[in-house]
């Protein structure tokens, strides 16, 4: 299951500039054109799809340019002042345009101390361009990001590049379309949400499995898909006295569920294993397929939970080393905690090559099933947890931790396990994360992603909480 998942991030970059220049001197425009097509350049080494326009100047041109942003279908709008730009001609353009907005306050100059030649004043003072805009598009409503810095000398691009990444989260969450495999969990409340909340709120779609259409798309799995299907596994996992016929029926039930999402065009599911019984349709529970689904992108949480589901759907294109996960046991002496779950995790997120083996499932009248077990492997990452609060709102409560690579982890072999260490000790991070509301399903996602999930929560009008 290797292989990158990242999504394309796509932005317009939106040249702002004046006619004034142009009428008075027109030889200025080759390097301020020469400037835009750099940052466009040093945009796109950082993996960011750049859509280009011509420099843009007084209204048609900015109503042009944002019409072909929203007809790319790009993530976000990035503004660059070549020069002074007039708000009054872009202004109506940016507040009217769903489009996230970014401001880029840059100038191709470095050094502008008083040794500089006063030729460079025209191409290095759209500052109070930027100034005019954003009060602007405040006036407005408009709510954006801006990012200042030099263009090379700072970190400013990648700056820009994180607030992508933020804004393509939160359109992936409100755009979420999760598949509820055996309803909701009887009495789980934390996560508990109706439907048609989840929607309005949030833009969060929920698709029921239809049981009668689940007993066809099992039925519709053929002996060669399943044969291609464990030949792929070959190369992901390790088997451990497997029953071929145990096996055969769990792939058969994992392509299922994959076909399902594949025809609803789903983004997540949730499967709640005290819903898989023979009357669903699938003869055994999808283990298997939840761990396979988060390492090709697509969302999972168990028992049920939409929400978590459309979360972890959500990360996963963005940070494709992202994984649901469960709190389960504090470990005092060594001040961290495990961290597990009945049979699911993002396999990609194994140290090593997970183990698929048979599991006894006593729950239902359902067969058993195989599931695929391992040991996160070790580094610095984000614990995440999308928590509803009191008055219909949410809250995000990130948690820097370590997760720990450990190899001491004799006699559980035949569980999903890890183990992590807050930022906080132990007992006070418990508290406080129980404080805040902290549901008990989350996420973990891998690598530098604290700032960004930030301004996820700020894009979403959620409160972020960060435990440190």
């Amino acid at each position: 299951m290797e292989g990158s998942i990242l999504n394309s991030l796509k932005i317009g970059l939106l040249p702002l500039y004046i006619r004034l220049y142009d009428d008075a001197w027109p030889e200025l425009r080759a390097g301020m054109e020469a400037f835009y097509r750099t940052v466009a350049g040093e945009l796109r080494k950082r993996d960011l799809d750049v859509v280009t326009v011509p420099v843009c100047r007084v209204k048609a041109e900015f109503e042009s340019a944002i019409r072909l942003f929203e007809t790319e279908k790009a993530d976000a709008v990035v503004t660059l002042h070549l020069a002074y730009s007039p708000s009054l001609e872009s202004a109506d353009a940016l507040a009217r345009t769903e489009l996230p907005l970014i401001v880029l306050d840059t100038t191709p100059a470095f050094d502008f101390s008083p040794a500089r030649n006063p030729d460079g004043i025209l191409y290095n003072h759209g500052i109070h361009g930027v100034q005019d805009m954003c009060n602007l598009l405040l006036r407005n409503g408009k709510r954006f990001f801006i990012e200042a810095g030099h263009w090379e000398k700072s970190d400013v691009l990648d700056r820009i590049k994180d607030d992508v990444k933020a804004v393509k989260t939160a359109g992936n969450i409100k755009n979420a379309r999760v598949g509820r495999l055996g309803g909701a969990f009887r009495g789980m409340g934390d996560f508990a949400l109706p439907d048609d909340f989840l929607q309005s709120a949030i833009g969060i779609e929920t698709v029921e499995w239809d049981c009668a259409q689940g007993a066809e798309l099992y039925g519709s799995i053929t002996d060669s898909q399943i044969d291609s299907e464990i030949e792929c596994d070959k190369a992901s996992f390790t088997a451990v006295h497997l029953n071929p016929d145990v096996y055969r029926r769990s792939i058969r039930a994992g392509l299922a569920v994959r076909r399902w999402i594949e025809t609803e065009g789903l983004t997540a599911f949730t499967a709640n294993f005290m819903g898989i019984t023979k009357q669903c349709g699938l003869p055994c529970m999808p283990f298997l397929e939840a761990g396979k689904a988060m390492a090709r992108g697509t969302g999972y949480a168990g028992e049920g939970d939409v929400l978590t589901a459309a979360l972890t759907g959500a990360l996963l294109p963005v940070f494709p080393e992202t994984t649901f996960a469960e709190m389960f046991c504090p470990d005092w002496a060594n001040n961290s905690v495990f961290i597990s779950h009945m049979g699911e995790m993002n396999i990609n997120l194994a140290a090593g090559k997970p183990v698929l083996k048979e599991k006894d499932f006593p729950f239902t009248d359902a067969e058993n099933p195989v599931a695929a077990y391992g040991r996160f492997k070790g580094g610095n990452a984000v614990f995440v947890n999308l928590a509803p609060v009191k008055g219909n709102g949410f809250t995000l409560i990130l948690s820097p931790v370590e997760m720990l690579d450990a190899r001491e982890d004799a006699g559980m072999e035949d569980s999903i396990r890890g183990w992590f260490k807050p930022a906080l000790p132990v007992a006070d991070f418990l508290a406080e994360y129980s404080r805040h509301g902290g549901t008990h399903h989350a996420a973990v996602v891998y690598g530098g992603a604290l700032n960004i999930l930030k301004h996820f929560a700020e894009i979403m009008g959620w409160e972020a909480v960060e435990l440190k």
